[in-house]
């Protein structure tokens, strides 16, 4: 009997336990192959051109270029591309906001080395809206900061720093770190210049503004 190729797959995560993790558990189905791995939005561009894998699995959460940004990029380079995003963040709307990018599917970091398997194969088979895991609703996003929230998140924009932020709201630079933190949390943003970038995708900040 004539043996079917292997699905070839990127992963892609800056995390490198999580990476060299999701390498290892793929490595053991007998249909899938990781041919290549990147550390980051702008590296996964540059194996998507060299390696021309099948499919990608692309974290979302990353600096400079997100999920999102990065799966914009290959099609770019490949409309046909196939590409699968795994994330910590259950929101609805994140899993919209990367299918608008071009990605065939979304999964959660709850689904198990099985759930992500089978999703690659769907994928590479055709299969589009492809999600694992729980996803909640879609949430108003106006609702998703406090007002003094939405204040630091202004002058963050403008490049502020957290000394100065507390000198103009008349508050702590603790407490203003305790802001950003708590945004950071509330947005899925890894860094202050990902959370900036993240708030305009929301329509919390608004691009004339930039």
């Amino acid at each position: 009997m004539t043996k079917q190729p292997r699905i070839r797959v990127m992963v892609v995560d800056d995390h490198p336990v999580l990476r060299s993790g999701l390498t290892r558990l793929l490595g053991l189905e007998p249909d899938i192959s990781v041919v290549a791995e990147a550390s980051s939005g702008k590296q996964a561009v540059a194996e998507w051109k060299a390696s021309r894998p099948d499919v990608a699995l692309v974290d979302l959460l990353m600096p400079v270029l997100d999920g999102a940004e990065t799966i914009a990029r290959i099609r770019g380079i490949d409309p046909a591309a196939r590409t699968l995003v795994l994330s910590s963040s259950e929101s609805a709307m994140d899993a919209a906001r990367v299918e608008r990018a071009g990605a065939c599917g979304y999964l959660t970091k709850e689904s198990d080395a099985a759930d992500i398997a089978a999703a690659i194969r769907e994928v590479h088979a055709g299969r589009t809206k492809v999600r694992r895991g729980c996803l909640r609703g879609p949430v108003c996003a106006a609702d998703m900061l406090t007002a003094r929230e939405s204040v630091v998140l202004a002058l963050l924009r403008k490049g502020a720093s957290n000394a100065r932020i507390g000198e103009a709201l008349a508050i702590s630079e603790l407490t203003v770190k305790t802001h950003v933190r708590s945004m950071m949390d509330k947005l899925q943003a890894s860094d202050r210049t990902a959370l900036v970038a993240r708030a305009f995708d929301l329509g919390l900040l608004k691009a004339g503004d930039r």
